[in-house]
């Protein structure tokens, strides 16, 4: 009885608790955070100072004794304690202007389609633990696709690939349900990971994370482009030990890329060959959906597009693509509700 009135005054919240970033779906409200999943902690005390915006900007400039951490490697729990801390922050923020002193709003979390049990559990125990009354798991490609506004219950299949900071997540859909699948953990951080292990291949430097995607973001692509980019990069150079700038261009960025880009595309392939002939042919004539962070990676479209000979769409504001899915569930449980992953905290009462 009291669970049900603290959660008449709670928000019913979706996640899409990402490697990179946490974004936050409030019923009703559409999306109020968009925080990177990054925790500064005292190693001295195990005290966590900073969350999310705040937590980034110490990246890369703390003392010895405070570490900014990420919980979640690969789109998976790495330190449970810290993502449920996490958590209960976002969920306290959303509650902050209501006045609710112990929120107990329903959850719904988007996670990778590869995790295991052990896994979805460790997300489930977080949320219930962060303050959640019933805590929904959604794959993260159905949440995807949910927000993309693809007809994820009809017969017809529909394709989603969707690129996040830790994983690349293949699927795909047809009647609510994942018919093919692949999860590669392969994707914004490891592209990133390749710009630094470039400059220091190729011109001797040392360069930091935010160096990295800064470049990766600018300049970085899939397919050559039309007109060459160029950027600054800063680090140290390796030889002398002492501070150095060069220019690095769009051909020599996708020639970092590469390797993983193509790791991508085979986990495109090899969904393509797991599905049913009646279900490629409704995707030929539809086209591959892109979500995620990864999709705004120039030419992506057209490699994959000529790669696996089908049209391939960005999704509208592919960023947000799972959170608006999560929200979408929630907006309409009843009618989506089997789209979930089901838990053992379902049957709490509501």
């Amino acid at each position: 009885m009291i669970q049900q009135l603290l959660g008449n005054f709670s928000h019913d919240i979706g996640i899409d608790l990402g490697t990179a970033n946490t974004l936050v779906y409030v019923r009703g409200k559409g999306i109020v955070i968009n925080e990177p999943s990054v925790v500064a902690i005292n190693t001295k005390n195990k005290q966590i100072l900073a969350i999310g915006d705040e937590a980034k900007r110490m990246v890369g400039k703390t003392p010895a004794n405070i570490v900014a951490t990420r919980p979640l490697v690969d789109g998976v729990v790495s330190d449970f304690e810290i993502t449920e801390q996490m958590l209960k922050y976002f969920i306290e923020k959303v509650h902050k202007e209501s006045f609710v002193l112990f929120p107990r709003p329903r959850v719904v979390v988007g996670i990778p389609s590869g995790v295991t049990e052990v896994e979805k559990r460790a997300v489930e125990e977080a949320a219930m633990n962060a303050g959640a009354r019933q805590a929904f798991l959604i794959e993260e490609p159905m949440a995807a696709a949910v927000g993309s506004g693809l007809p994820v219950h009809d017969a017809a299949g529909s394709m989603i690939v969707d690129i996040g900071g830790g994983t690349s997540e293949v699927a795909v859909i047809s009647l609510g349900g994942i018919v093919s699948s692949r999860s590669v953990r392969i994707a914004g951080d490891e592209l990133t990971d390749d710009v630094i292990a470039y400059a220091k291949e190729e011109f001797s430097l040392q360069i930091g994370e935010r160096t990295a995607e800064t470049i990766k973001i600018n300049i970085g692509s899939a397919a050559k482009l039309s007109k060459m980019l160029e950027a600054p990069i800063r680090g140290r150079d390796m030889i002398t030990g002492l501070p150095k700038e060069m220019t690095i261009n769009s051909d020599q960025t996708r020639k970092a890329l590469s390797r993983s880009v193509r790791a991508i595309v085979d986990a495109v392939k090899h969904t393509i060959e797991e599905t049913p002939p009646e279900l490629l042919a409704d995707i030929m004539d539809k086209g591959i959906y892109l979500a995620g962070g990864g999709a705004l990676l120039r030419g992506l479209d057209v490699l994959l597009a000529a790669q696996t000979k089908m049209p391939v769409h960005i999704a509208d504001d592919p960023l947000t693509a799972v959170v608006r899915g999560t929200g979408m569930v929630l907006e309409d449980l009843d009618s989506l509700k089997d789209v979930l992953v089901s838990t053992q905290y379902e049957k709490v009462p509501h």
